[in-house]
């Protein structure tokens, strides 16, 4: 049985109706990111997604940190679901749409331009704390791309810096990695020698909290063991 949505799904002020249960086999997951971490999650936790990139411009968007991660990823999502969308198909497709931002005093720092930015940003936030913010849209697209449904929750985690030297901030930074990623810095990779502790979830920090996928998921009405591979 597929995932059936009422009509006039996408209208203003109206939260379409699920009638059926999605048929996983037809299920088309899509990842709306370019990100190496986020697909390594997911593929860790058993969904092995087709990845296509938005191309969002991230610099276009303002607003407070933990809105402006929100608005990103809805951005993100609905760029390829709109692309999707002109090419009907069998089955639901699922798109999920993810973007980090790091908060440190009220201000949103997303990837840093350049290499003395990266270090600048590095000095000032060594032995600090910080806020990682990670916005998560999930668009579900019926089997003739007519009528979707969209959801959307923000999950944020506080991170606690190290105290690298300046050899090490410059060692690091020379690495290229911090330009890749929010905040300047990583969790799983070269950037985990220099942060001394997460609270909250650290997927949030990698940019997809899957406990948080898993409640989008279950309002869609999704079981997460029906993406498993089988």
């Amino acid at each position: 049985m597929g995932l059936e949505i009422a009509s006039g799904a996408s209208g203003a002020g109206r939260r379409p109706r699920i009638v059926a249960r999605l048929d996983a086999a037809t299920m088309r997951f899509v990842l709306a990111s370019a990100s190496p971490a986020r697909l390594a999650l997911l593929r860790a936790a058993g969904v092995d997604p087709e990845v296509i990139v938005s191309g969002v411009d991230e610099d276009a968007a303002t607003g407070p940190p933990g809105e402006l991660a929100l608005v990103l990823a809805e951005h993100k999502a609905h760029a390829v679901a709109d692309r999707l969308a002109l090419a009907p198909q069998a089955g639901t497709t699922l798109v999920l749409g993810c973007d980090s931002v790091l908060e440190r005093e009220g201000v949103a720092f997303g990837k840093p331009r350049d290499a003395s930015e990266a270090v600048t940003r590095w000095r000032q936030m060594r032995g600090e704390q910080g806020w990682l913010h990670t916005g998560h849209c999930l668009i579900a697209l019926n089997a003739d791309r007519q009528d979707h449904r969209s959801i959307s929750a923000l999950a944020s985690a506080t991170v606690r810096f190290g105290t690298p030297s300046d050899a090490e901030i410059d060692a690091y930074v020379a690495t290229g990695e911090p330009l890749e990623v929010a905040g300047g810095f990583t969790l799983d990779r070269l950037g985990g020698w220099f942060v001394e502790g997460i609270e909250g979830d650290p997927g949030t920090v990698l940019g997809l909290s899957l406990p948080l996928l898993r409640r989008l998921l279950l309002d869609l009405d999704v079981s997460v063991p029906s993406l498993w591979p089988r």
